[in-house]
């Protein structure tokens, strides 16, 4: 009995350690990569400032051909929004909606995960020469969730990969129509 209640009293301890360390985590996350794709930002910007035509390049719809898209609000720019469902864990449901856009620029977009919360994704376009630096980057707010503050370090590594194979889809795409 004694060894039980030792063996509890760790465990707890073990706990609320992890709980209090959770709070000096960082609050939010952040995750961005870039790619230099060989034109110019115009044959790029509307790839990324239109929802209909992520489908060309997303990482997640090659995950699972099988994800039921719908959109709304205008063709492209600020109000166009994709709303998704999929069974598949790694491509889930939820919504992205084109919150600004600055043509040639910069795209910034609202993405809402439900019950998974909600978070900011942009497009730079950086024009370098006759080639443009696309950086595409996401950030969210972890608020106090212990948990969620530890998912937040590995954030990184999970959607990092999905943003360099995106953005390597999007470069042959673009480069193919030139």
């Amino acid at each position: 009995m004694r060894f039980v209640k030792r063996l509890f009293v760790f465990l707890l301890v073990i706990v609320v350690a992890l709980v209090g360390v959770s709070y000096l985590l960082p609050g939010k996350a952040e995750v961005s990569r870039s790619i230099i794709i060989d034109a110019p930002a115009e044959a790029i910007f509307p790839y990324v400032n239109s929802m209909q035509e992520t489908e060309h390049w997303s990482p997640w719809l090659h995950r699972d051909p099988e994800t039921k898209l719908s959109y709304s609000g205008p063709e492209a720019g600020v109000g166009n929004t994709l709303n998704w469902s999929s069974d598949h864990p790694q491509v889930g449901t939820g919504s992205q909606e084109i919150v600004e856009s600055v043509e040639n620029e910069a795209v910034r977009t609202a993405l809402d995960f439900g019950p998974m919360g909600t978070a900011m994704a942009a497009f730079v376009l950086q024009p370098e020469g006759g080639q443009t630096q696309v950086t595409w980057g996401f950030e969210t707010n972890l608020g106090l969730n212990p948990m969620s503050r530890w998912m937040g370090l590995m954030m990184d590594s999970w959607v990092g990969g999905d943003y360099e194979r995106g953005l390597s889809n999007l470069k042959v795409l673009v480069e193919s129509q030139g």
